[in-house]
């Protein structure tokens, strides 16, 4: 009897441990998919007024960065220009798979405010990443984007 028991007992446990397993990996996945990536894309007009905030991604070093994609032709050289009053801007441009193609801290002027060249060897989508330089916060910014004319 004390096997049976015994039996009855883990199998009363069990339906009740797989329903919670199973309830507590929908609801991960339900999380999950309110954490989905989406840069913004830079409009037409190539210039973005916006405003950094701790709603933005985390850096992993006490600040926040916003995305951006545009998408450039392999040949163009680039300027992107990032300009804020609120925070030590750093302007990042990434390939598609998320690796460096430059990076700038600081502009030519002696400000925080960053400017970035850079020149485009393939056709395809670009990530703009703004983001504040370590935890000096956020704020308002613009970015602007200019493709400069070969000489």
């Amino acid at each position: 009897m004390t096997n049976a028991f015994a039996a009855r007992f883990r199998f009363a446990l069990l339906v009740p441990l797989t329903f919670l397993t199973v309830s507590l990996t929908a609801a991960a996945a339900r999380a999950q998919e309110c954490l989905l990536y989406s840069p913004i894309p830079v409009p037409k007009s190539n210039e973005v007024s916006d405003t950094l905030t701790d709603k933005d991604i985390p850096t992993g070093e006490g600040g926040f960065a916003r995305d951006y994609t545009v998408t450039l032709n392999g040949g163009d050289q680039v300027a992107i220009d990032l300009i804020s009053d609120n925070f030590d801007t750093i302007v990042t441009l990434l390939a598609a798979d998320g690796s460096t193609i430059a990076e700038n801290d600081d502009g030519p002027d002696g400000s925080t405010n960053s400017l970035l060249f850079a020149r485009i060897t393939e056709t395809g989508k670009y990530i703009i990443r703004v983001r504040a330089f370590g935890e000096t916060g956020g704020g308002a910014f613009n970015l602007k984007v200019t493709r400069l004319r070969p000489v």
